[in-house]
This record gives C-alpha cells, sequence and structure tokens, in this order.
C-alpha cells in the first residue's frame, strides 16, 4: 500500500497543473470587441447543449442507480452477506459517482476549449509560436483535469472500501466496476449525443455554404457556423474526452478485478499505480510540447506524444521492478504493459500516415477529386479500409505478447492483457490533451475569418488547425485501439466473474450470441449517421429559408438568426442519442437471459471484431477525406473553388458522421456492452438461473 499512495498524488497534480494552465489560458488577451462577441455565442451555445443534455440523462443515472442498488442488495442478501443492503447503496453510489465525475471533467475541459478559441485566434495574430502554447494548454486542461479526476475517483473508492471499510478486494473492486460503468455510460451518450449535434452542424453548414453558395468555411452570413463552432466543443472536446476516459477507468478496473479474483491483492493495486505514473509522465510531456515548438505544430505534437511514452516506460521499470512481486513476476506485468504501449504508437503512428494532409494517402485522394466526387468517396474508402491493417495486426501482436508472456513468468495471462490495456492508456492525459487541442484551433480559425483578421492571421489559424485534425485522427485510432485491449481484458474479467473456463464456439448458442453481437457496431453506426441525416435536414432548409426570406444576408448587410441553428442540433441530438445508446445497455441483458452465460460471451466476441474494424475504418476514412480537402484548399489541383474541391467537399460530408460520429461511438458502446456484462451477469445467473 506504500506505492498506492502515488495515486492520489498523481490526480491531485494533475487537477492543480490543470487549474494552473486555465488561469494560464484565461489570462490571456481575447482581442477585440467581434471576437468576443463571436466567442461569447459559442461558449453559451455549448453551455445551453451541455446543460440539456445533463438535465435529460441525469433521470437516467437516477433510475439506473436505483436498479443497481435494488438488484445488488437481492444479490448480496441471496449470497448471505452479511453487508447486504450497503453492497447495493454502495454500487448505486458508486455509479452516480462515476457518472458525476465523468459530467464535471468533460464540463471543465469544455469551459477551457470555449475560453482558448478566442484567445488563440487572437495570438495568432504575433505568429505560430505565440499562438500554439495558448491552444495546446487550452487542450491540456481536459486532458489533465479529467484523467486527474478518473484516477482520484478510482483510488478514493477503493481505498475507502478495501481499506476503511475492509471490505476486501474483490468487494472494493466490484464497487470500482460500478464506478466505471457509470463513467462508461455517460461517455457513451455525451459522445453519441455531441457527435449527432456538431456533424449536424458541419454538414448544414458546408453544403449551403460552400457548395451551394460558394461562400467560405467559417463565414459570418452562413446561419449554421455558431452552431458548427459550437458543435466542435460538445463533440469534439466534451464527447471526445468523456469517450477516452471511459476506457481509461475500465481498462484499470479489469485488471483490478481480476487480481482480485485470483487472490493478488498487489496485483489488485498494481493498475492504479501504473495509471499514476502514467499521469507523471503526461504531465513531463505536455511541458516537453510547449517547449519543441519550431514552426511545425505537428511535429511538436509528436515529440510531446513520444517523450510522454519513453518517460513512462523508465517509471514503469522502476515501479514494477521494485513493486515488491515475487522473483521475476514483475517481468509479466512489465513486458505485457509495454506491449500496450508499443501497440498503441503503432496504431498512433498508422493514424498519421493515413490521415495527415503530408502523406501520400491525403494526397492521392484529393488527386482523384479532379474526377469528381464518386472517385474521391471510392478512393477515400479504400484507403480507409486498408489502414485497418496494421492498427488489427498491432492488437494481435499486443494480445499474444501480454498473453505469453505473462505465462512465461507466471502472472494470470488474463491479468496480462489487462496491464496491456493499462499500458496503452496510462499516457492518456497527453492523448487527450492533443486532441482537445483540435477543436481549440479549429474554433480559433473560425473566429478569426468571422471577425475579418486578415489572410496572415487565417493561414496561421490553418496550420494549427491541419495539426489539429491530424492529432484528432491520431487520438481516435488510439482510443479505438485502447478499447480493443480494454474489452477484451473486461472479456477475461467477464470469464472470472461468470466461470466460464472454454468457449464451445459449435453451440448453437454461442454462435447466435457472436453474430448478435457483431451485427450491433453495424446497427448502431447506421443509425446514428440516420440521425445525423435527419437532423442536418432540418437545418439545411433553415440555412437556406435564412438566406431566401432575410433581405441583405448574402451581401453582409443583415445578421442571421444563429440562435435558431443552435436550436435545432440541440433537439435533435437529444432526441436522437437515446435509441441507439439504450440498445447498447439492453441488448447483452436480453441475450443474456434467453440465451445464457455462454452466448453473452460469444455476444461480446462478435462486438469486439466488428466494433474495432468498423471504427478504424470509420475514424481513418473521415480524416483522410477532410484532410484531402484541406490539401487542395492549400493550393492543390486548382485550389478552392475548383472543381476538384467541390468534389472534395462532397468526400468530407461524407467522412464526417464517420470520424466524429459513428465511429468514436463504437468504442464506447463496445467499452460499455462489456460493463453491462459484467455487472449484471452475475445477478441474472443468481436471480434466474
Amino acid at each position: 500500500m506504500e506505492w498506492f499512495y502515488v495515486t492520489p498524488i498523481a490526480g491531485l497534480a494533475a487537477v492543480g497543473l490543470a487549474s494552473y494552465l486555465y488561469k494560464y489560458v484565461t489570462s490571456q488577451e481575447s482581442g477585440t470587441e467581434r471576437m468576443r462577441e463571436i466567442a461569447g455565442a459559442i461558449k453559451e451555445g455549448a453551455k445551453a447543449y451541455l446543460k440539456r443534455q445533463n438535465m435529460t440523462l441525469a433521470i437516467f443515472v437516477l433510475v439506473m442507480a436505483a436498479v443497481l442498488g435494488v438488484l445488488y442488495t437481492v444479490y448480496a442478501f441471496h449470497e448471505g452477506d452479511p453487508l447486504g443492503v450497503y453492497r447495493g447503496i454502495s454500487m448505486a453510489v458508486a455509479y452516480a459517482f462515476g457518472s458525476l465525475c465523468a459530467t464535471v471533467a468533460a464540463y471543465v475541459g469544455m469551459m477551457a476549449a470555449v475560453e482558448a478559441n478566442v484567445r488563440t485566434a487572437n495570438a495568432a495574430k504575433q505568429g505560430l509560436k505565440k499562438a500554439f502554447p495558448v491552444a495546446f494548454y487550452g487542450g491540456a486542461v481536459m486532458g489533465l483535469f479529467i484523467v486527474g479526476l478518473a484516477l482520484l475517483g478510482i483510488s478514493l473508492l477503493f481505498y475507502l472500501f478495501n481499506v476503511v471499510l475492509g471490505w476486501g478486494d474483490v468487494k472494493a473492486s466490484n464497487i470500482v466496476l460500478g464506478f466505471s460503468f457509470g463513467a462508461s455510460a455517460l461517455a457513451l451518450f455525451a459522445k453519441a449525443g455531441g457527435g449527432i449535434y456538431t456533424k449536424t452542424a458541419d454538414i448544414s453548414a458546408d453544403l449551403v455554404g460552400k457548395v451551394e453558395l460558394g461562400i467560405p468555411e467559417d463565414d459570418p452570413r452562413n446561419p449554421a457556423v455558431i452552431a458548427d463552432n459550437v458543435g466542435d466543443n460538445v463533440g469534439d472536446v466534451a464527447g471526445m474526452g468523456a469517450d477516452l476516459i471511459d476506457s481509461y477507468i475500465a481498462s484499470i478496473v479489469a485488471a483490478m478485478i481480476i487480481g482480485a479474483e485470483i487472490e493478488k491483492p498487489l496485483l489488485t493495486a498494481l493498475p492504479l499505480i501504473i495509471a499514476a505514473v502514467g499521469l507523471f509522465a503526461s504531465i513531463i510531456g505536455a511541458l516537453v510540447v510547449k517547449q519543441s515548438i519550431k514552426g511545425n505544430p505537428g511535429a511538436a505534437l509528436n515529440r510531446g506524444s513520444f517523450s510522454t511514452w519513453i518517460i513512462f516506460a523508465i517509471f514503469l521499470f522502476i515501479v514494477t521492478y521494485f513493486s515488491g512481486l515475487e522473483g521475476t513476476e514483475w517481468l509479466g506485468v512489465f513486458l505485457p504493459t509495454v506491449a500496450g504501449l508499443i501497440a498503441g504508437a503503432i496504431i498512433g503512428i498508422t493514424s498519421d500516415y493515413f490521415t495527415s494532409i503530408d502523406r501520400m494517402p491525403a494526397q492521392k485522394v484529393a488527386q482523384a477529386s479532379r474526377t469528381g466526387a464518386a472517385i474521391n468517396i471510392l478512393t477515400g474508402f479504400s484507403y480507409g479500409i486498408v489502414s485497418i491493417v496494421p492498427p488489427i495486426i498491432g492488437i494481435c501482436v499486443a494480445t499474444m505478447a501480454a498473453w505469453y508472456l505473462a505465462i512465461a513468468f507466471n502472472v494470470n495471462p488474463f491479468y496480462g492483457i489487462a496491464i496491456s490495456a493499462v499500458g496503452m492508456l496510462a499516457t492518456v492525459g497527453m492523448t487527450i490533451s492533443a486532441d482537445a487541442y483540435g477543436p481549440v484551433s479549429d474554433n480559433a480559425k473560425g473566429i478569426a475569418e468571422q471577425s475579418g483578421l486578415g489572410e496572415e492571421v487565417i493561414e496561421v489559424a490553418d496550420r494549427l488547425d491541419a495539426a489539429g485534425n491530424t492529432a484528432k485522427a491520431i487520438t481516435k485510432g488510439f482510443a479505438i485501439g485502447a478499447a480493443a485491449l480494454t474489452v477484451l481484458a473486461l472479456f477475461g474479467a467477464y470469464a472470472h466473474l461468470v466461470d466460464i473456463e472454454m468457449l464451445d464456439l459449435m453451440s448453437p448458442e454461442v454462435v447466435a450470441g457472436v453474430f448478435l453481437g457483431g451485427m450491433m457496431p453495424p446497427l448502431l453506426s447506421a443509425l446514428l449517421i440516420l440521425a445525423v441525416g435527419r437532423n442536418a435536414e432540418r437545418m439545411v432548409e433553415e440555412v437556406r429559408r435564412q438566406f431566401k426570406e432575410i433581405p441583405g444576408l448574402m451581401e453582409g448587410k443583415a445578421k442571421p438568426d444563429y440562435a435558431k441553428c443552435v436550436d435545432i442540433a440541440t433537439k435533435g441530438a437529444i432526441k436522437e442519442l437515446m435509441l441507439p445508446c439504450s440498445l447498447a445497455i439492453i441488448v447483452p441483458v436480453l441475450t443474456m437471459i434467453v440465451l445464457g452465460k455462454e452466448a453473452l460471451a460469444g455476444f461480446l466476441a462478435g462486438s469486439i471484431v466488428t466494433g474495432i474494424i468498423f471504427a478504424l475504418f470509420m475514424a481513418n476514412s473521415g480524416g483522410l477525406w477532410d484532410n484531402a480537402k484541406k490539401y487542395i484548399e492549400s493550393g492543390a489541383h486548382d485550389g478552392k473553388g475548383s472543381e476538384a474541391h467541390k468534389a472534395a467537399v462532397t468526400g468530407d460530408t461524407v467522412g464526417d458522421p464517420f470520424k466524429d460520429t459513428a465511429g468514436p461511438s463504437l468504442n464506447t458502446m463496445i467499452t460499455v456492452m462489456s460493463l453491462v456484462a459484467e455487472v449484471f451477469a452475475p445477478l441474472i445467473i443468481l436471480l434466474l438461473f
């Protein structure tokens, strides 16, 4: 337990540094009155959306907490557990606490982003070196605060129930599972809802503004432009941060549960300790980024990431070597963790290659745009499929390496896979910081254009934005790979909890479960993309109406009704997110009740395979189409307004819900379904079977 205290210290250090960076960002000049007016509208819209979303989801959280409380109370009495009602109450509180932590962290990160965007735009007047730290540290508030809060929440609950109340490793870990379920469920709703919102606005602004009227992307005459800027924050900041933290918490909890089930107290605490040193490495990496800006924001972000990984590997060696594990057991933890870290790096490098504006795939898609939108889409689609190969191979190698390395050094192989997921996600503080930098710089570019700051300033903001697009693509690929290892770890934890030693693939129930699970990611993708389409139809009609009915709007003599578009995006997103997200919770439970625990194991296996493939393909192809468009806008193939540009805009429009709505939601969905299996399966077995 001496090492355990590193965990809350790391969490507090991260939250403290995030608070300092928030003050640094807000102390910068916010520019002209026009800039502050635009930023204020973005901030107001983002707060209004999150308020409505959180009020809606609060009802769901309270109902689910009550259900968990009742079921776990009954479960405890059936087991003859003297704690009885206390276990039920504790599970309900842990679930609500996890939901609250995810909500608060996402809100704080989003507020930092909306404060940073206008200040980044203003700093761009003085050049790239002045603007970059403001944008990055605006994102780092999200990265450090959300990870620090998550680590504090897990360590607080585990210490309270294990040490203070003396419930032991197994029961304490199960309570922490409730915390993870709460965070994951909220993450799924936040990512799906934010994704629907942001792509509704983005597609509408592009289709009417760029394609139909030929005006710039962030032209203030476009009624959808403020909703588009708001969407960057509620989807790419709040939503994506909740998504990554969901996998982060789930990976730690899965390893803790397996450690507790195999009755190894030190292995139960090690995931928390490893996550803590990963957070320290992220803090150092975030400081490295500012010092390494030399004219290329993307290179600075990459240097920060590589520095973080190297520092973490050093810390990891120290922690595992001196952990007190018997003999060479420390190698059975160290080496699988490194395997996960390397797999994460491979996924990040692959996403960078397939989505970066400077790389061959994006330039080939741009070239294909000269022959029209169809060839642009076919080329981007094909490269998106090819892009899944290195990450899938990396995940396979990491899984097998973690399994066999753990066995070689007398560690449970499922624990080896679980700890490799922790290794991949331990540096997620740096990953989220780079990801949140993307929408900050995107908003900064929009504010610069809408405020008429001039071509030189817009060019600086555009360079920040291009690096942000690649950073977001890398983060999405990283999050998907991390989810793959996390759900494999959760799969192992589920097998331990329900006593499945071997899965019979010849069993019709298992085969049915595999197909049902394999169906879920494509179904969720379809429902989310259809939701974006329906909502975008409403907003496109509204944008067209305003240009038709407001005299002088096209000439810039009248002001559009931004609030109407913000309201359409908000109402539509809240309405549309409920069905797909609810299915992720309901279908696994029904599979268990109707077909049994082995079928549910098959269900999880099927969802993992199709979920990872669809998520990687959608995230990478979407980023590829986006940067192919930006490559043309930089002057290639006759530049803006050309036929190639119009085709690329169409491709980017197709890719928007791929990369920002459906793709990133899938890794959250498969994590949630795995957690649903762990939380409800033991109860169903006891009460119904």
